[in-house]
């Protein structure tokens, strides 16, 4: 799992919205080299956590610290150390990959021609070559996807905030982000997984940090999660801990409803 440096550190954060409690205190140690499933229901804190960490949002009570770095202090130093998936992105669909990145590369300092080179053998694995010099906007969803995964390790960063990767993406697709993602981890890279899909959570993590109502309910792998007097799958102990069990209700009202016509 690498070694016990913590690479993010968190203390006692809080963060509000107006008279909107959306953060209650989270402390945090995470080292180098570990996959971090973050999960929670929505609005339980998971994105405001993210934001906070990446520098979008400010107005926090408590400390950050990213490789050492006490990200209060105006610097933004660390964020050429990271690399970011939003699960909405706002991407220049007017370009092409090739402009787009070219753009990227210039704002992380990178060399141009080794870039390029490099990105065209990243989308080669992905199937994509062909469509280096093609706008954007004339991609599917899935090949948006495999633009933004790339564009998120281009500068070889540190620490990676992944919030749902995989949307769109072709099986085999999955299985070789899946496979990225743990030779990352291996390589000392920290990643930060957040996802509705509480399977592949639950097997691509090394540690699972669950949040509800901005505050951290479990954190451990998954077999300590299920051996801490929670049984079943991710799915079971997720419903448990959050206090959510009628989705069986309101899936049978749901279909009662649909037939009705």
């Amino acid at each position: 799992m690498g070694n016990s440096e913590s690479i993010i550190s968190i203390k006692d954060l809080y963060m509000s919205y107006g008279s909107t409690n959306v953060l209650n205190g989270i402390n945090l140690e995470i080292p180098r080299g570990q996959i971090i499933g973050y999960i929670g229901t929505n609005g339980a804190g998971k994105s405001t956590t993210i934001k906070i960490m990446l520098g979008i949002l400010e107005g926090y009570e408590g400390k950050v610290e990213i490789l050492g770095q006490d990200i209060s202090n105006g610097s933004i130093e660390y964020k050429k150390k990271i690399g970011y998936v939003p699960e909405l992105a706002d991407i220049y669909e007017n370009l092409t990959a090739y402009e787009y990145i070219t753009f990227l590369g210039e704002i992380y300092e990178l060399e141009e021609e080794k870039l390029i080179e490099r990105v065209e053998k990243l989308m080669g694995l992905f199937g994509m070559e062909a469509v280096i010099n093609s706008r954007i906007s004339s991609y599917s969803k899935g090949m948006k996807q495999k633009l933004l995964i790339i564009c998120s390790l281009i500068h070889n960063p540190d620490i990676l905030f992944f919030d749902e990767p995989l949307s769109g993406l072709d099986a085999n697709s999955v299985m070789v982000f899946k496979e990225v993602m743990r030779s990352l981890a291996k390589s000392g890279k920290t990643i930060f997984y957040s996802s509705h899909i509480m399977d592949v959570v639950e097997k691509v993590s090394d540690r699972i940090l669950l949040l509800n109502d901005g505050k951290v309910v479990a954190d451990g792998s998954f077999e300590e999660l299920s051996n801490n007097d929670k049984k079943g799958s991710l799915e079971e102990i997720f419903n448990q801990l959050t206090g959510f069990n009628e989705h069986a209700e309101i899936a049978k009202e749901f279909v009662s409803l649909v037939q009705e016509v």
